[in-house]
Formats: C-alpha cells, structure tokens, sequence
C-alpha cells in the first residue's frame, strides 16, 4: 500500500493474541497502534460458557471475547480516513465481528482472506452445526453493513458473493508480498544444498494437503533414474505432526530430507539462495477457491515452481504455464512433470516466469484503484 500511495497517511491498529516482537519500523506506515488481547478468559466466563452454551448453542467466551476487540475499534476516528480496510485474522474473524454494531463497518472494506464459516471451506470436512448458522447469520449482518468485501482469490469473490447473497459484491484483491518489510538478516539456520538439484517445499500439510503425492512421484523417479538419485534432492521443511511418518516411510532415500521448519528470515533465505525448484502444495480435492498465501512471495523468488493444485483452484488461472502445474492427486503426472522441470534444468532450458505480472506493484495498484474507485 506504501508503495502504490507514497503519499498517503497510513494508520494501523494492531490487534494480538500475545506480545511480541516484530520490525515495525519495515512496515512504511505513519503510525501503528497495538493492542493485546488474550485468548484464556477468566474462569468465571469459562464456567458460565460451559452452561451457557449447552444451554442455547451461542457462546458467552466468545461474545466477551469479541467485546475486547469492539471497545478498542469503538474508539478509531474512522471519520478521519478516506478509506478503512478490516483485515481478517486466523479463523475466528475477530476484527470484522467485533464491529457489527459500529458506525465504522458502514465505511469500511471488509477482507475475508478465506472461507467463513470454516464449514464452508473447501477442504472442511466437518458437518453442518447450528453454532455454524449462528456464525453465518453473524457474518451475513457483517457483509451487508460493511461498505465493501474483498477477497484474495477470484473463485473465493464469487463464492462468497453467492454465499452471502448476491447483494453485497465481493471484489478480488491478491496476497502480496514486500521483501522490504521484511528484516532477511537472520541465515544461522539454512541447509545448504547437497545436490546439484534441490527441490524445495517449506509450509503446512493441513486443509487437505497430501504430500505423499509429491514424494511418492519423486521416490519412483529415484528408483528409475540413477541421474535422479545422483543429482536431486528434495527438502521439505515441515510444520506438521507427520514429520515422523514421512521420515519412516521414505527413509530408504536418502536424497529425501524431511527437516522442521524454520523462521521466515531463515527459510525465504534457504528458498533464495539453496533451492533450484519450488513446490505450491494445496488441496488433494477437486476444488480449491483459496489463493496460498505464500504464491507472491514464491513469485518473487523468480525461480521454475511446481504447484499441485486441484483441478479447478485460483493458481490454475494465474500460472501461465502448463508444464508448471500438476493435479494434486495424480502420481503419474506429477512425476512427469517433476521429471521435465529436472530434464530443463539439466539442459539449461529458457526459464519462463510462471506468474507473470499478477504479483507485481503495478497490478496491486490497478486493482485496489478499482475497487476504490467503485465502493
């Protein structure tokens, strides 16, 4: 945002769950104010919920919970700024259902970074739960009061917009990454290649993430190829309790690396200056309307990606390049394509961006101009 309005007067109201560090100063903004709000009530609230919610479903936590975000929100001089954005934070959406009742929510553009309720996130399993409808009608009085929704993911824009009833539009606005607010300082932890190929994945495996594709593939590359077990590795760096399990099963290869993962310091640098080739990992379903947090930053990485994506997902529309792209569930084509991305790096093929310009400055700066020139 400082990029695309060197000029403007940019405010932040920082709501966190604990106190911590961070590099403010990298941030571009004119003033930040930060606010603490534990998650633990007191024990009166924790016993009263126990009751209260068996009783009629609706949650007395949550409803305190929630009020110490709105006494903090209550207080913004929201007359004073051209614009308001509220961000949505983990999945309980705390900052947009804490300003509900607020005159501020009327001036306010609304971002819901992923499906809300939860259950109706693509790779949900949970059932349907009358707590869920009482989140929906929450949200629902949200949408139609606010002055405007976006969304990362154009699939995401459209499904929300009929979700919550066409009456509200829902525009689309990316993930971005800047590497200037960011302090990269920090290397102490980086791997450093073994092969001359190194394959890298550095995420999570939940919302219906399946990695066994991705090594299944490799490890029967590794069994054809003596050139691929000489040349490549593959290192994940894994925030997941299945570290133990992927390090069993694939423990006869020894060009495989299940490690922990890492800060973002040490890993961006690990992506940076150690890994040949990147991995996008989603959903192993037939649909996915998320945009992966991490693609912008893998886009400025400017290095040949592999992405398992579903069949109909967000990155499908936005990587140029088929040879770039593998269906998360299909062993056969993503060895293939694992295969040809090696094959191109051995011959020391043209490199072609996969993402093009859709992470750039310039298309941010198009896109937020249109939806403020719209809302």
């Amino acid at each position: 945002m400082r990029t695309a309005y060197p000029e403007a007067i940019i405010d932040l109201c920082y709501f966190m769950g604990y106190e911590h560090d961070y590099d403010k100063e990298l941030l571009g903004i004119n003033s930040i104010s930060e606010y603490v709000i534990p998650r633990r009530p007191p024990f009166y609230i924790k016993w009263i919920n126990a009751i209260y919610r068996r009783l009629f479903t609706r949650s007395i936590y949550k409803k305190y919970y929630f009020s110490k975000f709105k006494s903090r929100i209550a207080k913004i001089p929201y007359q004073d700024y051209n614009q308001i954005f509220i961000r949505s934070s983990g999945l309980e959406y705390e900052a947009i259902l804490a300003a509900i009742d607020l005159p501020i929510l009327r001036n306010a553009i609304i971002n819901f970074h992923d499906p809300y309720p939860f259950f109706f996130d693509t790779s949900s399993i949970k059932e349907l739960t009358k707590r869920d409808l009482l989140d929906f009608q929450e949200m629902y009085k949200v949408v139609q009061a606010s002055k405007a929704c976006i969304t990362p993911s154009s699939l995401l824009s459209k499904d929300l917009q009929v979700i919550y009833g066409n009456q509200k539009k829902f525009y689309t606005l990316p993930h971005q990454y800047d590497s200037k607010a960011f302090n990269l300082s920090d290397v102490s932890l980086i791997r450093k290649k073994e092969k001359n190929i190194s394959i890298s994945y550095h995420g999570g495996l939940q919302f219906g993430r399946n990695i066994d594709v991705l090594l299944d593939a490799f490890s029967k590359l590794c069994d054809e190829s003596q050139y691929v077990r000489d040349n490549v590795e593959m290192v994940f760096r894994l925030k997941s309790a299945e570290n133990k399990r992927l390090s069993l099963k694939y423990k006869q290869y020894n060009n495989i690396h299940i490690l922990d993962g890492l800060d973002f310091s040490n890993s961006a640098n690990e992506q940076i200056h150690q890994a040949n080739i990147i991995i996008l990992l989603e959903s192993y379903l037939d649909y996915s309307n998320i945009l992966l947090g991490k693609a912008p930053f893998v886009a400025s990485l400017n290095k040949p990606v592999l992405a398992l994506l579903p069949s109909e997902s967000e990155l499908r529309k936005i990587i140029r390049y088929e040879k770039y792209i593998a269906t998360s569930d299909n062993v056969a084509e993503v060895k293939q394509k694992l295969l040809n991305l090696i094959d191109d790096h051995h011959s020391d093929q043209v490199f072609t961006d996969p993402f093009g310009d859709y992470f750039l400055d310039t298309n941010f700066k198009r896109q937020l101009d249109y939806i403020m020139s719209n809302v």
